[in-house]
Formats: structure tokens, sequence, C-alpha cells
């Protein structure tokens, strides 16, 4: 390597010359790379080497760009200047103007503030003035302009192809849970799902949608029970922003947006986790009245903390656990509202879910009404068919209105020349084409719904038939979903008498309605007239 930049004799037996070398990498893909902070610092090391003086130490910043001045290593390797030893004169050695600073203002502040302390700047590439003059200062200055030339007009090149690339649909931001990145040779990098997170996200997602998660809280805790889920703090813990971000990003709906490359809501080009109107109730239901968040302290131990309530003053109870004095626990359920005439009587956890299980089995329908309950789905599957079609047909209508009013208003839009009606036009046009993409997506999710009326009616009898297996589960976040599926309101529990009458979602209690009469089923062919099909007869006497 040949250099010959030097000018300054370093033999100088009255100073001792030593090197400071400085690196810096704007990202953390450059730091192993061709110009990476080793690539860097042995260029310097050779440079120092041909000097004739020793490297005394060397300063690096990682993953920082060359336009600002507050850097962790430029402020150390100022600070290491100011403490130079009597005798001994510092070289500051980088490799390139380039990794000392990308902006003029910058650099000419470095420059002077490396010289206040005494030291001298060199490099292998350029040569810099010991003296300031007027050759000197304007070819340091064009040189340190180049660069900052060069950083902007990347900047800006990245960000037309970013905008570009956005445009047709392609996500060019950092990954979001649940996708990682892929290397296309046509396409680029393109986003794909990344299992098994997608699962976990999607289940999140999805639950939160359908109210299986009642709050962020909720899916937040569901999120901490996943091992495979790694977005965590030290404590295994989920920050809240994490979950905040899952539930409105589009992205996992087949969406993109960028307010900062002003790219209006689109379809994205990468295969998505829920579909639109799932993200649609999502949104909505972050912009509805608040839902009371789910208690922190709600676990497997006390499942019904929270929703079984005081028979007197019908505040719920709580549960905790006591010590005997062999050392055994034993769990309560108790009332804590002051002047309630029960406060602080407890009620043994086993009798308070046991009894409540008790309940839950008592819902379980007979098998006679379960082939009824299986007819009368069937029915109403096949109706809604029917009305699906009629949907489809709406839908079709609705996307071509769509598309003829935005077509209309681009026309206006072209012929005004005012910029307040400009604006108004495209927050029309941006409104109107997301209910657009919305009526589309759903017309596509109906077009490729797969699922048969035998699947479906499978997995809602499958929970009717035997609600007490979601409660003997043992896991919470089942047992919370029974309480909600189930049951209308909390129910409350009397210390003499139990339960009083649970208040059950329409399912349940169509059954129980059908159950307290006296029902006979008739056989396939009936009675006279015949008729074909399940038919029933109930009498209330």
């Amino acid at each position: 390597m040949n250099f010959s930049n030097k000018d300054i004799d370093f033999t100088d037996t009255t100073i001792t010359y030593m090197s400071v070398l400085y690196t810096r990498v704007s990202d953390r893909s450059q730091v192993d790379g061709a110009s990476g902070l080793d690539s860097q610092e042995t260029r310097g090391r050779e440079y120092s080497r041909y000097l004739g003086i020793p490297v005394a130490k060397v300063f690096s910043d990682e993953a920082i760009s060359g336009s600002i001045m507050d850097r962790d290593g430029i402020t150390d390797l100022l600070a290491f200047l100011k403490q130079c030893p009597d005798g001994v004169r510092y070289v500051v050695i980088v490799d390139d103007i380039s990794r000392l600073a990308r902006d003029v203002r910058i650099f000419l502040d470095l420059r002077d503030a490396i010289h206040e302390t005494g030291a001298l700047l060199e490099s292998p590439t350029m040569k810099f003035k010991h003296t300031r003059d007027a050759d000197g200062n304007f070819f340091e200055g064009i040189q340190a302009l180049g660069a900052q030339h060069y950083r902007e007009k990347v900047a800006e090149t990245t960000k037309h192809r970013s905008w570009a690339r956005l445009m047709k649909g392609y996500w060019v931001f950092h990954a979001p849970i649940g996708y990682k990145y892929i290397r296309s040779k046509t396409e680029g990098g393109i986003l794909v799902k990344d299992e098994p997170v997608d699962s976990i996200v999607t289940e999140a997602l999805e639950g939160y949608a359908t109210g299986r998660f009642s709050s962020q809280a909720e899916v937040q805790r569901f999120l901490e029970s996943q091992p495979d889920f790694r977005r965590r703090k030290p404590n295994g813990k989920v920050r809240p922003q994490v979950v905040s971000d899952l539930l409105s990003q589009p992205l996992y709906a087949g969406y993109l947006e960028s307010r900062i490359r002003d790219v209006p809501f689109r379809k994205a080009l990468h295969e998505p986790l829920i579909s639109l109107a799932t993200f649609q109730k999502i949104k909505k239901r972050r912009q509805s009245a608040a839902y009371a968040p789910a208690r922190k302290d709600i676990h497997a131990d006390f499942p019904l903390r929270g929703f079984v309530t005081c028979g007197d003053c019908e505040k719920p109870l709580r549960g905790s656990w006591s010590k005997s004095g062999s050392g055994k626990k034993y769990g309560y359920y108790a009332c804590h509202t002051k002047g309630c005439s029960s406060y602080g009587k407890s009620i043994p956890k086993a009798k308070v879910e046991d009894e409540f299980a008790a309940i839950v089995k008592d819902m379980r329908p007979s098998s006679s009404l379960f082939i009824l309950l299986k007819e009368m789905l069937t029915t109403a599957w096949s109706l809604r068919a029917s009305q699906a079609d009629e949907l489809r047909k709406s839908l079709r209508h609705n996307v071509l209105g769509l598309e003829k009013q935005i077509d209309s208003l681009l026309d206006r839009l072209a012929d005004t020349s005012s910029k307040t009606a400009e604006k108004a036009f495209e927050r029309k046009i941006e409104r109107l084409e997301k209910e657009r993409l919305l009526a589309a997506d759903q017309l596509e999710n109906l077009a490729q719904t797969k699922v048969t009326s035998e699947q479906t009616i499978e997995l809602g009898m499958l929970f009717l038939s035997n609600p007490c297996k979601l409660w003997d589960s043992g896991d919470i976040t089942l047992q919370r979903l029974l309480l909600r599926m189930a049951f209308l309101e909390p129910l409350p529990y009397d210390r003499q008498n139990g339960y009083r009458t649970a208040k059950t979602t329409l399912p349940f209690s169509t059954l129980a309605e059908i159950s307290t009469k006296k029902c006979k089923m008739v056989p396939r062919g009936g009675i006279e007239p015949p008729t074909r099909g399940f038919s029933i007869r109930c009498s209330t006497n």
C-alpha cells in the first residue's frame, strides 16, 4: 500500500507523536463489510506504521450517521485528546473524510475541535492542511460538501425507490412481528410468513376481533403465554406498545399505507394473516367505548374472580389463599365491600367452583335436543347461504358504484385549480378508496370461503354439546372464554342458598326453554299427513 500524504517530520525527537484512530459505519450491515470497522482500523494502522508512529487508541461509532455531532465515539475521542500528556502530540487518523462527517458544518466543527486540543488530522486518502489558509479551507470544504452531497443523494434515491415499491404494494420498512423478509431475484425483499409466530399473531388478532380477548391486556397475557413469541422484555413480559402495534397494523390484513412516504391505503403483495373485515372489527373495537380492563390478578387459582358476585351487595367476590398452622393452603372467595352483611365472610373455593361446574354440566342438552338443535342449525346455515349470495351481488354493485365515484372525482381533481378543493377531493377519494377496498376484500373472502356447513356446525355443536370441557381444561383463557360465551352477566352467589338463576346466552337459554316443556321427538316419516325431517310437539301442561 502506497501513501503520499506525509508532509510532517514525525521523527522529531523533541515531540513524541502517537496516533489515535477513528472509525465509523452508518449501518450494522457494514460492520463486517469491505469498508467496515475492521477494514478501516487495519488501513489506519498501516498508515500509522507508514508515518512511523505507534497507535495509542481506537475509537469507533457503529450504526450512526455522519450527519450528527453527538456521537459516543467522537465524545470519547475529544475527551481523550484533551487529556494529552506533556511532550506528546496526538495525530487523529480517519480512513476518509466521510468517516469523520457527511455534513459540511459538522466537519468544520469537528476539525476545529480536534485542532483546539493540539492534535493533527491525517488520512491516507486525502491531505489535510495543518495550518489554516484559504486554499486549505476551500479544498477541505469541497471534500466535506461532496460527502454531504453523497449522503443526501443516497437518502433522496432511497426515498424515491421506497415510495415506488410501496406504491407497487411492497413493504420496505422493518418486517412486522409474524413476518420476515426473503430475497427474490426479480422482486427484491418481500414479506413472507414467519412460522410459528404468524400463527400466534393471527390467533391474537382474531381473538380480539371476536371478543375472545376483551381488552389489550388479555391479548398481552396471551402473547406472554406463548413460548415462541420472542418480542419480550428481560422479565418475560410483552410491552403494551407491542400489542398496540399489532392491533393497528393493516399489513396483517394484506394492506399498507405510509404517511412518511405519502402512500395512501392500498392493497399489498404479501399473504395476509387476517381479512380486512377482521381488521376493521379490531379498529372499531379500539375506537368504541372502552372495555373494562381485564384484572391482572385473575389467574388459574381463582378463575371465577371478578365474575361471581356477592348475593347481598352484588359486588364481585375476591379470591385469596390462607395458610393453616400446618402450612397447608386453603382457597376462599369473600366479599370485601364495607357495609355489606357478608363483608369479610369467606366461602370455600371448592364449594363456589364445584357448584359452578354443576351449573355448566346441567347446560349440556339431552341427546334428543342435540339432534333437534343440529337440524335447526342446518336450516339456519341454508338461510345464511342464500343471504350470502345476495350479499355478493350487493358487494359487486357497491364496488362498481365506488369505482365510478372515484373516477368522477379524479376527473374533477384534474380540472380544478383551487388548492382547497384539491385537498377536499383527495380526502374524499382516499375515503372512497378505503370503502372500495373493504368491499372488494369482503367479496374476495366470500368467494374463497371453503368452510362447509358440516365443519361450521360441528364446531358449534362441539361447544354446545359439552361446554364443561372448557371449564375442566384448567386453562384460564378457555375458562374465561366460557364465561363470556355462555353467560350474559355475572352470577350472584348467596352464602346460604348458593347460586341464583343464571342468565345465559341465546343458544343455552333457548335449549333450556325447550327442555322445560314436555317434548316428544316425532320420528322421520311423521304422523298423518306425512312430513319430512324432524318435527317436535311440545306441551306446557
